[in-house]
Formats: C-alpha cells, sequence, structure tokens
C-alpha cells in the first residue's frame, strides 16, 4: 500500500532552484534550513553505492548525476512494503557495482523533497541523470520489474554519455569519470539562466532559437517540453482540473491539463492512458492536438523510460 506524504503535491512556488540542471523542473529552492543530525550511512555491502539522502546533503548527491545515474527512492516506515522495496533496491545497486547510486530519503524527516519532486505517494522512485529528471515508479514491484527500470535508466544513461563508475572500494561514494562537466551551449545557458529567475518565457525563447540553429538537438528539444510543461500547468489545481475533465470527458483541454499534472506529479501512467483514451475518442483537430502533447509528454519523460514504450504501443494503436 502506498502512502501519501505530509506536503503538498504541487510546485512549491515560484523562484530559481537549487542543485539541478534543469533548474525549473524541480524547485530546491527552500531547501536551505539549518542542518540536523544526518541518519547513520549504509555499510556493508551497500557503502559507496548507497546513501542517506537528507535535505541538506540533496544537492550534493544530486551534483553526482553528471557523472552517474543517481536512483532517489523517497519512502516512510509508515509505507507498507517500504522496507521490501529498499532491500531490491540496495541488492540491485550492490549488483551493479558502481554504474549508479542509491539515494535513500525519508520523507518524513525531508518532506520538501518530495514536494520538490511533486511526489504525493511513497514508496517513489525517480532518477536524476546530467542534472534532469527521471520519473521511474511508484509502489513497490517485484524485483524482475525493477531490475527493467534500472536497466532503462542504465542505458539511457549511456546515450547521454553519463557512464561513470563509483569508487565502491574506499567508502566515500565520488564518482569516477570526467571530473568537469564541460560547458553549456550559449543559448542552453541562457534558458537556465531564465529559469533560475523564474522566467519561463524567456527560457522557451532560448530553446527555441537554439534549435532554430541546430534542429537535431535533442537536449534543446527536451529542455523545450520540460519548460512548456511547466509554463502550462502554472497556477493550476489539479483537483479542480480533475473535476472539469470529469464533467466533460469531451473536453480536450481539461483532458490535457490532468495529463501534464499528472506527469508533474509521477502518475505518468494515468496520464498516457488518459491521452490515448481521449484518441480514441476524438478526430479531426481535436485528435492532433492531443497526439501532439502525447508526444511531447513522451519527450519530458523520456524516450527509454519502458512506459514511454509501452504508451507508444498504444498510441499507435488508438490511430490506426
Amino acid at each position: 500500500m502506498s502512502q501519501r506524504t505530509s506536503g503538498p503535491g504541487g510546485p512549491s512556488g515560484p523562484g530559481g532552484t537549487a542543485g539541478l540542471n534543469l533548474r525549473g523542473a524541480v524547485d530546491l529552492s527552500g531547501l536551505g534550513r539549518p542542518p540536523q543530525q544526518p541518519p547513520a550511512p549504509p555499510t556493508g555491502d551497500a557503502a559507496g553505492v548507497v546513501v542517506t539522502v537528507t535535505e541538506e546533503s540533496f544537492q550534493r548527491v544530486v551534483e553526482q548525476s553528471t557523472s552517474v545515474p543517481v536512483v532517489i527512492a523517497l519512502s516512510s516506515p509508515r509505507a507498507q512494503g517500504a522496507d521490501d522495496l529498499t532491500a531490491v533496491l540496495r541488492r540491485l545497486a550492490v549488483q551493479d557495482a558502481g554504474r549508479w547510486l542509491l539515494g535513500e530519503v525519508d520523507a518524513d524527516t525531508s518532506p520538501r523533497i518530495a514536494q520538490a519532486f511533486q511526489v504525493e505517494t511513497v514508496p517513489s522512485v525517480l532518477a536524476v541523470v546530467g542534472g534532469q529528471p527521471v520519473p521511474l515508479f511508484q509502489g513497490v514491484l517485484p524485483e524482475e520489474q525493477v531490475r527493467q527500470y534500472v536497466d532503462a535508466l542504465l542505458d539511457l544513461a549511456q546515450r547521454q554519455g553519463v557512464t561513470g563508475r563509483l569508487d565502491v572500494g574506499g567508502g566515500e561514494e565520488e564518482p569516477q569519470g570526467e571530473p568537469e562537466e564541460p560547458p553549456l551551449p550559449p543559448l542552453h545557458a541562457e534558458a537556465f539562466d531564465a529559469i533560475e529567475r523564474d522566467d519561463l518565457d524567456a527560457a522557451a525563447d532560448a530553446y527555441r532559437r537554439a534549435l532554430a540553429e541546430a534542429p537535431a538537438d535533442e537536449d534543446a528539444r527536451i529542455g523545450l517540453a520540460q519548460v512548456e510543461l511547466l509554463r502550462r500547468s502554472r497556477g493550476a489545481d489539479l483537483q479542480q482540473a480533475r473535476d472539469a475533465a470529469a464533467a466533460d470527458p469531451a473536453d480536450v483541454d481539461a483532458a490535457m491539463l490532468v495529463a501534464d499534472l499528472d506527469v508533474l506529479g509521477g502518475h505518468v501512467e494515468d496520464a498516457f492512458a488518459r491521452l490515448v483514451q481521449a484518441v480514441r475518442a476524438t478526430s479531426g483537430d481535436d485528435r492532433e492536438r492531443v497526439r501532439a502533447r502525447l508526444v511531447e509528454l513522451f519527450e519530458v519523460v523520456g524516450a527509454a523510460d519502458p512506459r514511454v514504450t509501452t504508451a507508444r504501443r498504444a498510441l499507435a494503436s488508438a490511430l490506426f
């Protein structure tokens, strides 16, 4: 059984972020409270590949995602099955011997991390690759399914050049690989700076100019999709959006807004299923609008995500 987190599921407020390269996708601006006594770090085989993450250490952990994928497991002692999931994740992290870092977060003692990722229920598992958040799954899954998500994440990281390895011999979680991240292209840096000052319009404009200069710039395309998602959903209330969609199932704008908010909240399968059903139920311009929105959300979630693969098949079936 999943346990709802104590904080709200929506964005924690306007402003910049701290710690993620994609500074608008996850708002970490409120994590600067006075340090607390950190929990004891994992020991034994897990030392070096598993870390306990607090609000104070979160930025430092996320910075490692430029060298190795960082899997963030948000949980709570109150969540049924959470210990079993933790054991599975630890076992896989040890098996992979430093190819990724597992960061364990207690959502009760670090609620602002859950709020930053807009996680509403625990356990929830997501990742950060190259500073960009990657939704994975919610709830407790069998080990073989968790392995599939991890393998897909490693494939995504390899295609993005995040192929370092943790030093599992010395007890410190220092990733090996390139010591410094290459500088951002000017327009990408301009977009990130705009997100930092909460100017999403300027960020979208910078990404569009980057794509005009280099249409094959995948990072700019993904960045633009993420910024557009944030622009569309800014100020929206999830419950009001759900009520509007339920009141008028033919309202494609309401369906698309709920899907946007679901992706931001980590309910990726729900978002995809809603839009695939809308494709089946519509025609003409409305159908094309819904299809285009669904494809854009595929970009946000990531092509390597198994949920995207499944949804692409469902979309093809709905269209043809």
